[in-house]
């Protein structure tokens, strides 16, 4: 209900005239919709686009979305709509891949995945668009003063009821993937653990540290409203983090990164083939490798390198190694370390270091140790690549700047506005890449087409969400 009436608040001021409701829903003056199931939508000119289905008067039960070509002039009009094809969505949960350790799902935990995936694409394409529309009509308009930063804009959209009922719901959807997340992965804790070190006790490519020290950058947060975040063990062997972070990541991106949630790794490799299609490493290390989701479609790419995943984190370390080896990838070590100090590997040891959608969950000192340990490790003519989501620059809008901090504000990312400010350039160049060398690029999720959304092919902005990525990094 608040939902409708803030769309309300936005749209009838400009409406020539406010009919009674009996007038609204009469078929002589609703462009002779008919109350026995057609579906109206108030539409205005926003942008250079068309608002899409607001909202829908009783009637029969209808799954078709609407959708109004609007002219670009005009004010509010009262339209006629044409039935449209439901847009695409996220599959099933069930065409998601499974391997020895996945977590067993019932019909109830998978309709929850179902609903949250869903969700998260109702909020992107069919919510967030007013979010924007409040602010050009309602918000910006009202300021004393231009906004001078993404600050000034968040601070502005705090305020406003649109944006705070999209950012509950999406919120939510946060909290609820983990609620459901966890509830699947605690219940089968001890199996899970009992089939991971079935497949990973005695074998010397896991290398944890007992003694291992949790930097309070990363123990104090619970990152994306995780409890215990990724490194969190709750009985020896446990590894019900990881088996969360796996199998129900797929409510939060609905499907774009792939059957096996690899799409980012897999879209590397292709971007790699592409630009240095000669490149034949054979040492590669990847920090803050998780579960090793996007390094081993680079394994697999790389058979005859040695593989390194590094992380604080046992629990996902071995969960990772179990994954790898149910998958049969064979050439992936899962080494517990801090990515600040790598001082295990000497210099000049590894042709290829990366980090994936990593970099946000760094304070900025151990970013900068981070950076500089890619360095000292690259051997002559290696190279480091980072993907992230893009970094804030001159050029990106005032307003999606300010969307893309929701992750930092709303999302237990408290690092996530700072580093995407920073000029990544200037810390390459600080810790002795040469400029010259700089590498950037783009790199969007590979997935099987034929069941996953593909997001090359999805125009939908969803500020921090979407699986494409930017890349920077540089050749030593």
């Amino acid at each position: 209900m608040q939902y409708v009436r803030n769309l309300w608040d936005i749209f009838a001021p400009r409406v020539p005239r406010i009919l009674p409701v009996s007038e609204i829903w009469s078929e002589a003056s609703v462009c002779d919709a008919d109350m026995a199931g057609t579906r109206i939508q108030l539409a205005a000119r926003i942008t250079q686009t068309a608002v899409k289905t607001i909202w829908t008067p009783p009637g029969p039960a209808n799954r078709n979305f609407l959708v109004n070509e609007m002219k670009p002039a005009g004010p509010l009009h009262l339209l006629k709509n044409t039935p449209l094809p439901l847009p695409e969505g996220p599959p099933d949960y069930r065409a998601v891949g499974r391997h020895a350790v996945f977590p067993e799902t019932t019909h109830d935990e998978i309709a929850r995945l179902n609903f949250l995936a869903q969700m998260n694409r109702h909020l992107a394409t069919r919510i967030m668009p007013f979010v924007k529309t409040a602010w050009e009509m309602r918000v910006e308009p009202a300021l004393p003063e231009p906004a001078k930063d993404r600050h000034d804009v968040r601070r502005a959209l705090s305020d406003d009821p649109m944006f705070q009922t999209w950012s509950a719901l999406r919120r939510m959807t946060m909290e609820q993937r983990q609620q459901a997340g966890r509830w699947t992965a605690l219940r089968q804790a001890e199996v899970l653990a009992e089939k991971a070190a079935a497949l990973t006790d005695g074998d010397p490519r896991l290398s944890l540290d007992p003694g291992a020290r949790i930097p309070r950058y990363v123990g104090a947060v619970d990152h994306h409203t995780m409890p215990g975040s990724y490194h969190t063990e709750r009985f020896p062997g446990d590894v019900s983090a990881a088996a969360n972070y796996d199998h129900a990541i797929f409510a939060t991106t609905g499907g774009l990164l792939g059957r096996l949630t690899d799409g980012a790794g897999r879209g590397i490799v292709r971007w790699l083939g592409e630009q240095m299609p000669d490149f034949a490493p054979r040492r590669i290390l990847e920090i803050g490798a998780t579960v090793g989701q996007s390094l081993l479609p680079i394994a697999t790419a790389f058979p005859q390198a040695e593989v390194i995943a590094v992380d604080l984190g046992a629990p996902v370390l071995r969960y990772g190694l179990a994954r790898a080896k149910s998958l049969g990838v064979e050439n992936v070590s899962f080494v517990q370390a801090d990515g600040t100090d790598l001082s295990r590997y000497e210099d000049a040891s590894f042709d290829w270091v990366q980090t994936t959608m990593f970099l946000h969950e760094l304070s900025r000192s151990s970013m900068r140790d981070i950076f500089r340990e890619c360095f000292r490790l690259l051997k002559p003519g290696g190279i480091m690549l980072h993907v992230e989501q893009p970094q804030y620059s001159p050029e990106m809008p005032l307003f999606e700047q300010a969307m893309r901090d929701w992750d930092s504000f709303y999302n237990n990312e408290p690092f996530w506005s700072t580093m995407h400010g920073i000029d990544l350039d200037a810390l390459m160049a600080e810790v002795g890449f040469a400029a010259e060398n700089f590498i950037h690029g783009g790199v969007t999720a590979v997935v099987d087409k034929d069941i996953f959304p593909d997001a090359a092919d999805d125009e939908t902005e969803d500020y921090g969400r979407k699986a494409a990525w930017r890349l920077v990094g540089a050749k030593k």
